[in-house]
C-alpha cells in the first residue's frame, strides 16, 4: 500500500472519529462530557461551552474533508499539524482541572500526536511535488 493510500485513510479516520465525537456533544453533551475525563459537570449554564466543544470538532472535521476531497494534500498536511494543537489544548485542559490523566493522554494526547504524525507523513508525501523545479517553456524562435 502506498504512502498516499495509507495517509489517506488515516486522514478519513479521523474525519470520522471528530465528527463522530464533535456530533455526539452537540446532541448528548450530558452522556458524552463524561469521557472527555474532566472530573465533574459543568455548573449553571456550563453545559452550553460543551455543545461549543462539539460544534469546534465538527468544523474541525469539515476542514480536513474539504482539503481531502480538493486535493489539497500539502495543506491538508499542514492543517493537520495546526489543528493537532486543539487535541493537545483538550489535553491540558483536561490535566489542569484534575480531571483524568489516562484519559488526557490516551484519548487527548494520543490522538494529537496521531495527527501530527499523520500530518508529518502527508508533508513527506507531497514534498517531492512541492520542489520539484519548474521547467521553462520553450521559447518560439
Amino acid at each position: 500500500m502506498s504512502l498516499k493510500k495509507i495517509n489517506t485513510v488515516l486522514v478519513a479516520a479521523f474525519v470520522l472519529f471528530i465528527l463522530w465525537f464533535g456530533t455526539e456533544f452537540i446532541l448528548s453533551p450530558e452522556t458524552t462530557a463524561p469521557g472527555f475525563g474532566l472530573p465533574s459537570w459543568p455548573s449553571d449554564d456550563g453545559g452550553g461551552f460543551l455543545i461549543i466543544k462539539g460544534i469546534r470538532d465538527v468544523v474541525l472535521a469539515l476542514v480536513l474533508v474539504i482539503l481531502l476531497v480538493t486535493g489539497q494534500r500539502r495543506a491538508l498536511g499542514w492543517v493537520l499539524l495546526v489543528e493537532a494543537l486543539a487535541a493537545y489544548g483538550d489535553m491540558s485542559t483536561v490535566l489542569a482541572h484534575h480531571g483524568s490523566v489516562a484519559t488526557a493522554l490516551g484519548l487527548h494526547g494520543l490522538t494529537a500526536t496521531l495527527m501530527v504524525v499523520n500530518g508529518l507523513l502527508i508533508l513527506r508525501e507531497t514534498r517531492k511535488v512541492a520542489a520539484a523545479p519548474v521547467t521553462p517553456a520553450p521559447q518560439p524562435a
